[in-house]
């Protein structure tokens, strides 16, 4: 299993929970699997294509998973992922 991190803007859909163990082999794996345990945060990663919604940051151990494999990087037992939705604001 892979520990996602939640950041505060999103955890009102994880009933306050801070990580969430989710097991998958890739990052849209882990990605699948924390909606399907948690619908409501769906809407607010998941683009209608099936990729992360374009204003979502995904970083894997530190990475961002743009500079890797993008959604198809390997997720192994122990990794960290971190989903940070864009801010907006001056």
């Amino acid at each position: 299993m892979s520990t996602v991190r939640i950041p505060p803007t999103l955890r009102t859909a994880t009933g306050g929970a801070k990580l969430v163990e989710v097991p998958g082999g890739t990052v849209r794996e882990v990605i699948a699997g924390l909606v399907r345990v948690h619908p409501g945060l769906e809407a607010q990663l998941v683009a209608p294509d099936g990729d992360l919604n374009r204003f979502v940051n995904a970083f894997l151990n530190d990475t961002d998973v743009r500079h890797l494999d993008d959604l198809d990087t390997p997720v192994l037992e122990g990794d960290t992922l971190v989903l940070l939705p864009a801010m907006a604001g001056g």
